[in-house]
Order: structure tokens, then sequence, then C-alpha cells
């Protein structure tokens, strides 16, 4: 959620923790395995931090901070804005999923995980799947997104794709009076777990889709399974839709992207989809063009993780997605809309504090 700029160069980590409020970074590596992690802690005030693990091969250790700072500090947002009684945490492993992902790095992670101490609980991301966390669970208690046959939550890709298509199909009704989503254009960036989940929702419902990723032969597989039109992934910014819908990596929203929009809403799944938060989110107000932003939109996943605890319901967990994500959405479009004062991320992170500060206050009242 920081905006790049305010990010600090090397050395100013302990800075940016104590001005931005993070409580904790451990570094873990493992020669034995290759493992080389960082765990960030952002905010524990209303439990544990619960977020993902995300395996890449960055380009520098600096750029590996960078990102799981950024992504913890989000998470904090999005577990209070969906009235989980978890804090925000997000874990990167350094490496290339495809080739050094193995049964003994993840134990060793788990490892790492455990040394924590059920402060942060570890979930999939990028470059991990549920079937990654058994081996996590054999080392360390505090990880979430097991499959069902493990007693957890399944699929968080599906539960996020299920949320993300409630809110566009919510901010759809405030913005444009639609009874559905039949009929719309909606553009798709990215066809991962999540953004084909939504793609084949969206299918569903007959909207009009246009589709894009870097992996050429994935996103043809799911434009033949969706009816969808295939797009260059440098233009699907750029096409004419109703809604844009970034659902691969953060950043794509920027100086140069902007301008060339010609959607009326931007709503999906990807982390952090500003370059830099508030002069790009303005951008897009002055544009004329709403926004939903990303924390509360994608988080059906984490709503979904969070009833492995209380002995998991489909039914019951997907109810509570769409409940939640439904009257967030609209709670802040409708704030946001017609010349409203605040930039809808600011509105969507009020919401958040709000609830984060009451729990604090009531925090020291009883230590008083």
């Amino acid at each position: 959620m920081a905006d790049s700029e305010s990010l600090p160069p090397a050395g100013g980590l302990l800075r940016q923790m104590l001005a931005q409020g993070f409580e904790q970074v451990l570094f873990s590596t493992d020669a034995a395995t290759g493992l080389a992690a960082v765990i960030v802690i952002h905010d524990t005030t209303l439990g544990p931090a619960f977020g993902g693990t995300r395996m890449m091969p960055y380009a520098s250790e600096e750029q590996a901070v960078r990102d799981a700072l950024k992504l913890a500090r989000a998470m904090t947002y999005k577990n209070a804005a969906a009235g989980l009684d978890f804090g925000g945490g997000k874990a990167v492993i350094i490496g290339d999923a495809a080739t050094g992902k193995t049964e003994a790095l993840l134990r060793s992670f788990g490892r790492a995980v455990d040394s924590l101490g059920g402060r942060f609980i570890a979930g999939v991301d990028i470059g991990t799947v549920e079937d990654d966390m058994v081996y996590l669970k054999k080392e360390t208690r505090h990880v979430t997104a097991l499959p069902l046959a493990y007693g957890g939550a399944g699929s968080t890709s599906e539960a996020t794709a299920f949320g993300t298509y409630t809110g566009i199909r919510a901010a759809a009704q405030v913005l444009f009076g639609a009874a559905g989503l039949g009929g719309l254009t909606i553009a798709i960036q990215g066809v991962g777990h999540v953004g084909a989940g939504l793609a084949r929702r969206l299918a569903g419902e007959e909207a009009r889709l246009l589709l894009a990723d870097v992996d050429r032969a994935r996103v043809e597989a799911v434009a033949a399974e969706t009816g969808a039109r295939v797009v260059d992934p440098a233009a699907i910014h750029a096409v004419d839709c109703d809604v844009y819908s970034p659902c691969a990596l953060g950043g794509v929203l920027n100086d140069r992207t902007i301008p060339e929009l010609r959607c009326r809403l931007v709503a999906g799944a990807a982390n952090n989809q500003f370059a830099q938060e508030t002069t790009h989110d303005r951008m897009l107000r002055e544009r004329g063009i709403a926004f939903v932003p990303d924390f509360i939109l994608s988080a059906g996943g984490v709503i979904n993780n969070s009833h492995q605890y209380t002995g998991y319901s489909r039914d019951r967990a997907y109810a509570h997605i769409e409940r939640v994500i439904d009257a967030n959405v609209r709670r802040i479009v409708s704030l946001c809309r017609d010349g409203g004062a605040e930039l809808p991320t600011r509105a969507a992170m009020r919401l958040a504090e709000e609830r984060i500060g009451a729990v604090r206050a009531m925090k020291r009242l009883r230590m008083a």
C-alpha cells in the first residue's frame, strides 16, 4: 500500500518500520536447502499476522524486501476491512518456484515460520499452492490454505476469484445501474488461478470478455473455455471496455497506463495496483474512472482461510465472502462517486484504520 517513492534506500529499513508501524522483519536462510526468505509482520492489533507466501526470482534482495513490506501492510488493511481477527503479514521466498521449490526448502521455511511462535500464519500466494502448505504443516501448526483433506479451507484462488466477481457485480450495480453483468465488456489482465476463475464466473453471466496473459497457451485455453477474445498483454489496459480488471502483478496503474485507459471502472485482484498510491488514485479520479481498492476486492481468499479455524463449511465461507465484499464495495463506491471528497483507497483504508484504532484503544483501557 505504501507509495513506491516512500520506500527507503538500503539501510533505511528500521526508519520505515518505525514510520509505518511495522512490528518485525525476519530474514531466514538455510544453506542446506537454498532457502532465502523474508517474513514481515506489519501489525498484530487484531490478532496474529495472516498472509501468503510468495516465491519469485527477485532481481535483488532489496526488491524482495520492498515487496514483502508493501504486501504485509496491504494485508493489515485487507484483514481489518474484512472484519477478520487477524493482523497483516507476508512472506517472500527468493527463488524460481518452477525449478527451486522442494520439500526440504518448504520444510525449512516452515521452521522459520514456527520460530515466530504463532505471530505469523503462512498461506499461499504467487509461486505457492495449497499442496505446498502440507510440507509447512510438518514443521509448524501456524499455516493456513491447507487442502480440504488436511483440514484446511481448500482453494484460496477460487475463493479470491469469487470475491472479485462479487465486488465487480456490486460496483456495476451502484455505478451503472446494472442488474447483472451480462452485456458488459470486461478486460482481465492475467489469467492465472484467480483471473481464470474470475473469467469463468463472468462468462456464466454472459459478460463480453477480453483476456491477456504473458503465457499464450494458458490464455488461449481460458479463452476457448469462456468464449473470450485474446488481447496483447501490452495493450489490455487500453482496450475499450466497461471494466478493466488487473489480476496479475502490481504497479500496472501508472503515469503511462492511466492516460491510455478506456474503461469506466478498474476492479481487479492484483495486489498494489498503483505504482504510486495517492498520485495515481487521484489521476484515475481526474479521468472520471471509478476504482475499487484491491485489498477490498481480493479478500475472498483470506475470509475463506479464516474458516479453517471454525470448522470449514464451503457454503458458510462463501456466504461470508459475498456478504462482506458486497457491503464494503457498495459503501466505498457510494462514498467516492459523484465527486466525493475522499479517494477510494483512502476511504477504504479509513474503514480498516477505524477498526484497528478502536481495538487498540480497547486494549489500552484494559491495560490501564
